[in-house]
C-alpha cells in the first residue's frame, strides 16, 4: 500500500516539476530570441485585434478583475479555505493557500528575470513583465487544486473552462502574448502539482 503511494507521489512531483521547467524553458527561449514575439504570438494577436465582440470584451474585462487584484489573490483563497475548513479538511485548506502563494511567487520571479515586453495595444493596465501571465497561472493553480481536492467530472469541466477562458481573455485584451498564457498554464499547474506531491500523505486521508 505504501509503495504505490510513494510511487504515485514521485510521479506527481516529476510531472509538476517538469511543467515548471517547461515554463522556465519557454522564458529562456524568449530571452534568446531577443524578447521579440514569436510568429504564433503575432498571428494570434492580429487575429484578436480584428475581432470586436462586445460580449467577449465585457467578459474579458470581468475576468481581468476576477483573476487578479484582491479578487483572485485574496477573495478566492479565503472562500476556498473557509469552505474546506467547514468540511473539516485543514490540510486541504493549507495546501490551497500554499499552492496559490507559491505560484504567485514563482510568477513574480520569472516576470522579473525574463522582463518580457507586453503587446503595444493592450487594453488594460498591467504590472511589469509579460511572461508568464499571472492571471492564467493563478487560474491554473486554483483549477488544479480544485480537481485534486474534489475529483469529479464537473470540477474537471469547470476547471478547464476557467483556465481556457482566462487565457483567452488575457490575449483578447492584448495584455499578454499567447505564449505568456501557455507559460502561465505550465507554471500554475506545475506548482500546484508539486505542492500536492509534497503534502500528499496529509491530503489522502481527507480526500477519502
Amino acid at each position: 500500500m505504501s509503495q504505490p503511494s510513494a510511487s504515485a507521489r514521485r510521479g506527481i512531483l516529476w510531472i509538476g516539476g517538469g511543467l515548471v521547467a517547461l515554463g522556465v524553458a519557454i522564458g529562456v527561449w524568449i530571452v534568446l530570441s531577443g524578447d521579440a514575439p514569436f510568429a504564433i504570438d503575432t498571428a494570434w494577436n492580429d487575429l484578436l485585434a480584428a475581432a470586436d465582440w462586445p460580449f467577449l470584451t465585457q467578459l474579458s474585462l470581468f475576468l481581468n478583475v476576477a483573476g487578479g487584484t484582491l479578487v483572485g489573490s485574496l477573495v478566492v483563497p479565503v472562500v476556498g479555505v473557509i469552505l474546506l475548513m467547514l468540511a473539516r479538511r485543514p490540510w486541504s485548506a493549507a495546501a490551497l493557500v500554499i499552492a496559490i502563494a507559491a505560484s504567485a511567487l514563482v510568477v513574480q520571479i520569472l516576470k522579473n528575470v525574463f522582463a518580457r515586453g507586453r503587446p503595444a495595444d493592450m487594453s488594460v493596465l498591467s504590472d511589469f513583465g509579460s511572461y508568464p501571465s499571472g492571471h492564467v497561472a493563478n487560474a491554473a493553480t486554483v483549477a488544479t487544486m480544485l480537481v485534486v481536492l474534489l475529483p469529479r467530472v464537473w470540477t474537471i469541466v469547470v476547471a478547464a473552462a476557467w483556465v481556457l477562458l482566462m487565457a483567452f481573455s488575457r490575449t483578447y485584451l492584448h495584455a499578454h502574448w499567447l505564449t505568456d498564457a501557455i507559460g502561465g498554464i505550465a507554471v500554475g499547474v506545475g506548482v500546484a502539482l508539486v505542492c500536492v506531491a509534497l503534502l500528499r500523505r496529509r491530503l489522502e486521508p481527507e480526500r477519502r
